[in-house]
């Protein structure tokens, strides 16, 4: 069995990383600090237009028609760049909330744990939800994605495949941390060498670069499976690879680290939200359980 991306693949991962350097690189992120959380119009039907949305969509109703392994490669590369916005909830409705394929519309949805919902003040339609409901803001822990407290639940039948991309996301973040990481302790110097040449910061890389690559075969995997308990699995690997990640690379910069020039908090704030979002490690923790007990009951009558 051969568990390669395929060349097709390939072209569709590189075609979104060029994409996202062209038209949200770092001095976009940086734009969207200064400007605010609310959704860049332009850029969403950009993403459109480019299929971002519509990719699971089949053909026959406008869309790529490609499926989920296709899908969480793109949303990887958007987790490297911390593109902003109700990606998930906008790529899910595709197909069923009108302008949500061609990024004319934003749309977002509940957490699956509680009732939070980003962007819900910029939100065209609500996943699930005959309209928008009212609102109050509430504070969120990263500037890029603005929480909002309001009645409503996740429907069950995108609960998976939501999970599932949000992980996508957060391997991505993981990789680029990695990068980050490796990057800074060659140019960092100290006692007249480079930090990554000391054991402690290579260590560190390391473990971030192990972590991210488990979490990523993880999520590879759960897409060709479809597996909720596969999903599950992914989901908590890849939250605790972003979260960790994140972490370290901030360890690695040291006090440089902590200034708001770095982007390396913008990734762990995100990473956090994240986290939270979709399916959190509790949950995920208890479907895993509930999966293995099952196994094992049918193991014993057998």
């Amino acid at each position: 069995m051969d568990f390669r991306l395929t060349q097709d693949q390939r072209d569709v991962r590189a075609g979104v990383r060029e994409l996202l350097a062209g038209r949200y690189g770092r001095e976009a992120l940086r734009s969207s600090l200064d400007r605010g959380a609310d959704v860049d119009r332009v850029l969403w039907r950009e993403l459109g237009e480019a299929g971002f949305f519509s990719l699971r969509l089949p053909e026959s109703e406008g869309g790529v028609g490609l499926g989920l392994p296709e899908a969480v490669l793109v949303f990887e590369e958007a987790g490297r760049v911390l593109l902003p916005g109700p990606l998930v909830a906008t790529h899910l409705a595709a197909g069923v909330v009108p302008g949500a394929a061609s990024g004319t519309a934003v749309v977002t949805a509940f957490d699956l744990d509680g009732p939070l919902v980003a962007h819900l003040g910029g939100a065209d339609a609500v996943l699930g939800m005959p309209e928008v409901p009212a609102g109050v803001p509430v504070r969120s822990a990263d500037p890029l994605t603005p929480l909002w407290r309001a009645p409503g639940v996740l429907p069950a039948g995108y609960r998976d495949a939501g999970a599932l991309l949000t992980a996508a996301l957060q391997v991505g973040s993981a990789l680029r941390t990695v990068e980050l990481a490796v990057r800074y302790a060659g140019e960092r110097e100290q006692f007249g060498q480079p930090i990554g040449g000391f054991q402690a910061v290579k260590h560190l890389c390391s473990g971030m670069l192990v972590r991210a690559e488990v979490a990523r075969t993880a999520v590879y995997a759960a897409a060709v499976t479809g597996d909720p308990a596969e999903i599950a699995a992914a989901k908590l690997l890849a939250d605790g690879a972003a979260v960790r990640g994140a972490r370290d690379c901030l360890q690695v910069y040291g006090g440089m680290g902590f200034t708001w020039e770095a982007d390396v908090h913008l990734h762990l704030k995100r990473a956090w939200v994240r986290a939270e979002q979709w399916r959190t490690a509790a949950g995920a923790e208890e479907l895993l359980a509930e999966a293995l007990l099952a196994e094992a009951s049918a193991g014993s009558t057998v």
